[in-house]
């Protein structure tokens, strides 16, 4: 009632508490640990697997806007550990 016009309100939900709380922007440019370990990955693969141990101590459960990244890393480190064991055994026959 005493907000000037073009002012905006925050909507808030009594009925939904969590509304709110991933408002803040994700670490690492706004793209989470995730997508960041990811591209990141491509040089360090080690990435890969730092979000791999992420993922399965569901590290998501704190911002479940993180759980697509980390998924998508813990399938590349897996991808990544296939390729590595079928070149070494390559290499070594």
């Amino acid at each position: 009632m005493n907000q000037r016009e073009g002012d905006y309100v925050p909507i808030r939900d009594a009925e939904n508490i969590q509304l709110g709380m991933f408002d803040k922007p994700l670490p690492c440019f706004g793209c989470g640990i995730g997508w960041f370990s990811f591209l990141l990955g491509f040089v360090f693969p080690l990435m890969w697997y730092f979000s791999a141990i992420l993922y399965f101590g569901k590290y998501y459960n704190k911002d479940p806007r993180e759980r697509s990244g980390l998924a998508a890393c813990a399938i590349a480190a897996i991808l990544f550990t296939i390729a590595a064991v079928i070149a070494l055994l390559v290499y070594l026959l």
